[in-house]
């Protein structure tokens, strides 16, 4: 596996961060190395990230879709998708990801209504 330094100031595209912590570690089988492939063959419209728990274990699986660098500068927001453990659930991300994601394309009725709250800050 090629892994690719993350460049401060360096223009990213839309980003799946993909959690694997203790609920969304057993996500479905084949599940994390579709969305990898799938990001591979994107022609670098999208890229694929994991991350340690990201909090709402109640939803899991969680995935991030993060705007690229441009949507954000735009006023994107990361949007969290819960319960994201089916086939369904995931074509509809890679979908949504080529398209663009946040702030460049909207988002499919069907993972709006699997949208999480952002976990909130604890100091």
């Amino acid at each position: 596996m090629t892994h690719t330094p993350i460049r401060p100031f360096a223009a990213r595209p839309c980003t799946l961060v993909v959690c694997r912590g203790c609920c969304c570690g057993d996500s479905p089988v084949g599940q994390l190395a579709r969305l990898r492939a799938e990001a591979a063959a994107s022609g670098g419209r999208f890229a694929v990230r994991t991350s340690d728990c990201l909090g709402p274990c109640g939803q899991a699986n969680v995935i991030v879709v993060q705007p690229s660098t441009e949507a954000r500068r735009g006023g994107a927001r990361a949007v969290w998708i819960g319960w994201a453990s089916d086939d369904a659930s995931t074509d509809e991300i890679v979908a949504w990801a080529q398209e663009g994601g946040p702030g460049v394309s909207p988002i499919p009725p069907t993972l709006d209504l699997q949208t999480v709250p952002t976990p909130s800050r604890r100091g």
